[in-house]
């Protein structure tokens, strides 16, 4: 985590004061030595959610000494360009991306549970190395899927009111000014529930009174959760609850995403247009959230050959894999499946909360080094037409 200070300057309304605040503050900092093993391809920005803009992005990913950073927000690259322009300023090679659900309808898998916690038949994938030329493109074709997103949105929210009425926040008052939709961003569940943590931290406090109105709505907080809401952890204190309270109100609230989500078709078919590399991201069984916001659950690891021989008739040539997420015997099978198939491989680990580490310590082990040559090779791939 970067200093508040700093945070605030690079996170400030527009975007050239942004820009002009990293320039200042660069030509003061002390960065690390860039580590040539640490890459992070999978870093969330305020164009989807996370407390950092995309100049902040690159500033804390050089801060923590990566030697080059990926932004992949959900549904929009209107991020990318500010990303690319910070990036140049640290003089930081970096990839750019993006992170979609897809819908699988009409397939083998449309009824069943692959990598999304919240719904069967619908898979998250990233699209990489998005050449920089077609970055407004990208952005544009995901356009009337986020309106449909959006209109979900204000469903959802109805729905929380019922369980919440006292502090549910209004869409318009308070979940669209902590968002970048007027400058192309999304708007996300996690951003009404961050809203959502706001408003009961102002009207009951910090600590006793939270836990108790969460307990008297039937969330049953762990030993840990419990004690994170009783102690005042400053600037992480709402990104705490809203871990809390995602883990305990969505899956009540939530409602099935179907328009708003791409057929994995079109996507593959639009990933071929513009020349990008389409990726399953694989979760993998959960038996203990490592983020604290995702309950223990089955994922695709059951099917794991069947999906694989799918996704490879499909167009679908790579995936990308948080390693210290995933067990060493997840790890080593799903390699295994990769180079059988000819899958690209390509790392990330979600960057979306203050208190997450954009260092990803499984990349000092050697046998995560072709995860590093895929990143340069990304790189190289989406500047080649510059």
């Amino acid at each position: 985590m970067i200093e508040l200070s700093i945070l605030e300057k690079l996170n400030v309304p527009e975007r050239e004061a942004r820009l002009e605040n990293l320039r200042a503050i660069t030509e003061k900092a002390a960065f690390p030595t860039r580590d040539p093993r640490y890459i992070n391809n999978h870093i969330h920005t305020t164009f989807s959610f996370s407390p950092y803009s995309p100049t902040a992005a690159v500033y804390a990913a050089a801060a923590e000494g990566l030697c080059t950073a990926g932004i992949v927000d959900h549904d929009t690259m209107a991020g990318a360009r500010e990303f690319l322009e910070a990036a140049k300023i640290l003089k930081m090679p970096v990839t750019v991306g993006m992170e979609c659900r897809v819908s699988l309808a009409g397939t083998p898998f449309e009824n069943r549970r692959l990598n999304n916690p919240d719904q069967t038949g619908v898979a998250y994938v990233t699209i990489q190395s998005v050449p920089h030329g077609r970055i407004e493109d990208m952005t544009e074709f995901f356009a009337p899927y986020r309106a449909r997103r959006e209109a979900r949105n204000r469903r959802v929210l109805s729905r929380l009111a019922e369980l919440l009425p006292e502090y549910t926040p209004d869409y318009d008052r308070d979940v669209l000014p902590l968002t970048m939709q007027a400058a192309g961003g999304t708007v996300t569940e996690r951003h009404m529930l961050f809203a959502l943590a706001r408003n009961m931290t102002v009207k009951l406090g910090r600590g006793e009174k939270i836990a108790s109105v969460l307990e008297g709505n039937g969330v049953g907080l762990s030993e840990k959760q419990r004690e994170k809401l009783l102690s005042d952890s400053g600037f992480f204190y709402e990104y705490d609850l809203l871990g809390i309270l995602k883990s305990a109100f969505l899956p009540r609230i939530y409602l099935p995403a179907t328009d708003e989500c791409p057929t994995l078709a079109a996507v593959v078919e639009k990933c071929r247009e513009v020349d990008a590399f389409l990726c399953y991201a694989y979760l993998g069984d959960i038996a203990e959230s490592v983020t604290g916001d995702k309950r223990a659950q089955k994922f695709e690891d059951d099917i794991l050959e069947e999906l694989f021989s799918f996704l490879k008739k499909n167009g679908v040539n790579a995936v990308t894999y948080m390693p210290t997420r995933n067990t060493e015997t997840q790890l080593r099978r799903l390699r295994s499946l990769c180079e059988e198939y000819g899958m690209l491989q390509i790392s990330g680990e979600d960057i979306n909360s203050p208190s997450q580490s954009f260092v990803i310590r499984a990349m000092e082990d050697p046998q995560f080094a072709n995860l590093i040559d895929a990143t340069w090779a990304l790189i190289e791939h989406e500047n080649k037409e510059v």
